[in-house]
């Protein structure tokens, strides 16, 4: 009888172990998983707009975190066609202080849904914090402007970023890494090393 129950125990205990480690980082709701296509559907479902395709990665436009008019990518690598990781561009921001409140009410509602991140970096590069508007935007447009928050969980890293394009816009970026996908597309690299 003894026996019997360790049996059991140790079946259940496999099995909520594999459960917990199959699960996926999930982005609106949808798990970051399965091929490209299969998760651009899903995405148009919950009210986004399909862009365009190339090279294995998708850019679609929808509502996102109560901001209109976001742009989200959806990458693959292209010889898995196996969706890893989400993006999120939020609108362009042309003023630090739009800039700033995007990114830290961002922040406060990951904060609430994921506990407190897990590295923080929010700094000018240089002696001082510059002090007015115009020289933040500046800091941010060549690269001095470090402000970013990480999640680590166990599904997937999630990053907050102050960010800004080839183009000179500025806004805030959202990323979601997908820790078993991720992992596979490490795992294939190496091998290809």
């Amino acid at each position: 009888m003894k026996t019997f129950f360790l049996t059991i125990t140790f079946a259940l205990t496999t099995i909520l172990c594999v459960a917990q480690t199959t699960e996926h980082l999930s982005f609106k709701g949808v798990q970051i998983d399965g091929k490209l296509d299969e998760y651009v559907s899903k995405m148009k479902q919950n009210g986004f707009t399909h862009l365009g395709t190339e090279k294995g990665n998708a850019i679609l436009n929808g509502d996102f975190a109560g901001y209109k008019n976001c742009n989200v990518g959806v990458s693959t690598l292209s010889q898995n066609d196996l969706v890893y990781k989400i993006s999120v561009l939020f609108p362009e921001q042309d003023k630090w202080s739009g800039l700033s409140i995007n990114y830290f009410e961002l922040k406060q509602l990951l904060i609430e849904k994921y506990g407190n991140p897990t590295e923080i970096v929010e700094k000018f590069d240089g002696y001082s914090e510059p002090k007015d508007d115009n020289r933040k935007m500046y800091e941010v447009k060549f690269d001095r402007c470090k402000y970013y928050s990480i999640w680590k969980t166990e599904k997937g890293q999630i990053k907050l970023s102050i960010d800004h394009s080839e183009t000179s816009t500025c806004n805030v970026k959202l990323l979601y890494l997908d820790k078993i996908n991720g992992d596979k597309i490490k795992a294939k690299a190496k091998d290809d090393l």
